[in-house]
């Protein structure tokens, strides 16, 4: 018993002891997370890393799992070679100006998703790359960005814009080196000769030569920093197309055909989207298929809308404000067909694009007088001009009665209109074993699904978005002989891009103006950009050797002219120092009056004392003095000689003093006499 008690006490004593410590430990992490800083609490490793993809690559969508598997510098080797090139190729560009500009082909997509938001419409794209353009430096922020990605262990995806442009970034970034070349050859030759001319002054002048020996230092320095990498930058742009990978670089039969045109929404710059003027304007301006979105109203008709609601493209707040913001596919078609669909186009404020042509006449009667169409309405124009449709199916709200069965309605209703099936392009994935078996002819598309579960599912089309093709493997989907079509292609430079790669169709809003183009921008062939290459080479080697060539003999000369003149300069200037230094002796010359000036009479003692030794001493007797009248004591002092008592002047001797001071010792013998 008395054994138990002391192990019952150590057992109560140790859970005292961890109770003790958990309380402690609560304590601390409660300090911990009190003082925890509040960036940690907002942003996390994932946020981090995510962020850092995004910057990098312009790619959100990224996987934490993919980590390195081989060190910190795995990537692939086109990555590693490229990643030097970078921070020489883009030195002198802005990151979000250079990224927003890349991206000007969303612009549109961008303003509208703001308008979504903010229900105004404005065209924050132009406002947003106003801003971007004050930046910071795109090539050091790329080079940050590509260190810390690295450190985490994630592989490089480098835009591939950067790649496109980077044979004429090249070219460009020589000549502009060559213009460079003249001033730092100017002050790269005007240095050494400055350090050359204070090494021969050193030497000369030994009391100061370590003062001079710091200037000739921070001259070498000065040339150091400014000269080598102005050398290694020109050294890299010379070896650069080594690591330039470009789709654009290839052989002329290589060259696929022209990608055909969807119109997206029709034509939307040359008529209203979604209705039948825009989509008679892509046929016009030759559009290889049409594209449009589906809505399925309350009693079973599809029509062509994009937004979610009626506000933007309707005129609905003239006539039913209250039901502005409610979901289109909760109203009839009775309603619907009343609706103007085509008057705010032609609004200035309102107009869906900065960059529109402006309307004639007629098309501005035409588009103020467009209503909401019908699929069956599409349908008849893309039959009569054998054109492809494709379009987005949204599925309706809770409480329309067609939001289990739209896919089998929008199938019956593509049946009953007689078009030839092979021209639709399906891309809904629901419900597809249905869609198979009672339209076999429709062209079934995908998303960018795995090459996998497109060969599973019979899927030879794919639909997908042109920033996340090229980070994907486009070479995978080409090799497998899958039908790409890109959205959303706007601009000249990104449609040659996608025509250099072989692509089938894309999709776009500027449809007028991309048929306008029969060869692709930035073409090349291997062959012409080696020639140009070396050719450049050459030429801006012979440039700036000759430039600095050029400076050195003209500070050369310039050295000369001044070592010739330096010999009658120092001549001029021992005179000038000899005539400096007889002036310093005259004015150390005493200007204080003698001693015995104001004796009288007056005598030449003070003076000059040997001549006065030659001179008897009764030849300086005193004459007898004068008294004064009373004339002279009532005669008031002039001011003559007020003026003049201060006026005490000393006579310097000089060689002819003799003949002066002769007749004056006469006259004072004669008096004295």
């Amino acid at each position: 018993m008395w054994g138990i008690v002391p192990s019952l006490l150590q057992t109560k004593g140790y859970i005292m002891f961890k109770k003790v410590n958990r309380i402690e430990v609560k304590n601390q992490k409660k300090k911990q997370k009190k003082h925890k800083p509040w960036i940690a609490r907002i942003f996390n490793h994932k946020c981090y890393v995510t962020c850092l993809t995004a910057c990098y690559s312009c790619q959100w969508n990224t996987e934490l799992e993919k980590k390195s598997r081989c060190g910190p510098c795995y990537c692939s080797w086109r990555e590693r070679l490229f990643y030097p090139f970078l921070v020489i190729a883009f030195c002198m560009s802005m990151v979000l100006l250079l990224v927003w500009t890349e991206t000007e082909n969303e612009y549109n997509g961008f303003d509208w998703v703001v308008y979504l938001i903010t229900k105004c419409w404005f065209f924050w794209s132009l406002l947003l790359l106003s801003l971007f353009g004050i930046m910071v430096v795109y090539s050091s922020l790329l080079l940050v960005l590509g260190f810390l990605l690295i450190w985490e262990g994630c592989e490089l995806y480098l835009h591939w814009c950067h790649k496109i442009l980077a044979p004429y970034i090249h070219l460009s970034s020589i000549t502009m080196m060559v213009l460079l070349s003249w001033p730092v050859a100017f002050y790269l030759v005007h240095w050494e000769q400055e350090a050359r001319f204070r090494r021969k002054k050193m030497i000369h002048y030994g009391r100061r030569g370590v003062k001079r020996c710091t200037r000739l230092t921070k001259l070498r320095a000065v040339q150091v920093a400014i000269g080598l990498p102005f050398c290694l930058i020109l050294c890299c742009l010379f070896v650069v197309p080594l690591g330039i990978h470009s789709p654009c670089l290839q052989e002329k039969d290589e060259l696929g055909p022209k990608p055909g045109l969807f119109g997206h929404r029709g034509a939307p710059k040359l008529g209203p989207e979604n209705t039948m003027m825009s989509f008679e304007k892509a046929v016009e301006n030759g559009a290889f298929g049409l594209e449009s979105d589906v809505y399925m109203s309350c009693d079973g008709v599809p029509f062509l809308m994009h937004d979610y609601d009626l506000r933007r493209t309707t005129n609905i707040m003239e006539i039913m404000p209250n039901a502005s913001n409610v979901t289109s596919n909760l109203f009839y078609w009775d309603f619907l067909s009343t609706l103007n669909a085509g008057r705010w186009f032609i609004q200035p404020q309102l107009k869906p694009f900065y960059d529109m042509e402006p309307l004639s006449e007629a098309d501005r009667e035409k588009a103020r007088n467009q209503k909401i169409p019908k699929l069956t309405d599409l349908l008849e124009l893309a039959q009569k001009e054998r054109k492809f449709v494709i379009f987005d199916l949204n599925n309706p709200a809770g409480k329309n009665p067609f939001r289990k069965t739209i896919i089998q309605q929008v199938v019956r209703v593509i049946l009953d209109s007689k078009i030839e099936q092979h021209l639709i392009y399906w891309l809904p994935g629901s419900n597809r074993n249905y869609v198979k078996s009672e339209a076999p002819g429709f062209q079934q598309v995908g998303r960018l699904y795995p090459i996998e579960v497109l060969t599973r599912e019979n899927i030879s089309i794919i639909n997908v978005d042109y920033k996340r093709l090229f980070y994907n493997g486009l070479r995978d989907y080409k090799a497998a002989n899958i039908t790409i079509n890109l959205y959303l292609v706007n601009e000249p430079w990104l449609f040659s891009l996608a025509w250099c790669s072989r692509i089938h169709s894309v999709t776009t809003d500027n449809i007028h103006l991309l048929r306008q183009i029969n060869h692709p921008y930035y073409f090349m062939t291997p062959g012409y950009y080696m020639f140009t290459w070396l050719l450049l080479d050459v030429v801006s080697s012979i440039f700036i050797v000759a430039i600095f060539c050029f400076h050195w003999w003209r500070e050369s000369k310039k050295r000369k002219v001044f070592e010739s003149t330096r010999s009658s300069a120092d001549t001029e200037n021992i005179s000038l120092e000899k005539r400096k230094s007889k002036k310093r002796a005259l004015k150390n010359v005493s200007v204080e009056p003698p001693s015995r000036v104001a004796e009288i009479p007056w005598t030449v003692k003070p003076l000059y004392p040997p001549v006065a030794k030659s001179v008897r001493p009764a030849e300086f007797q005193q004459s007898p003095r004068r008294k004064r009248t009373s004339q002279s004591q009532s005669r008031k002092p002039s001011n003559t000689t007020d003026a003049c008592k201060g006026d005490t002047r000393q006579l310097i001797p000089f060689k002819d003093s003799d003949s002066i001071l002769t007749p004056t010792w006469e006259a004072t013998r004669k008096a004295t006499l």
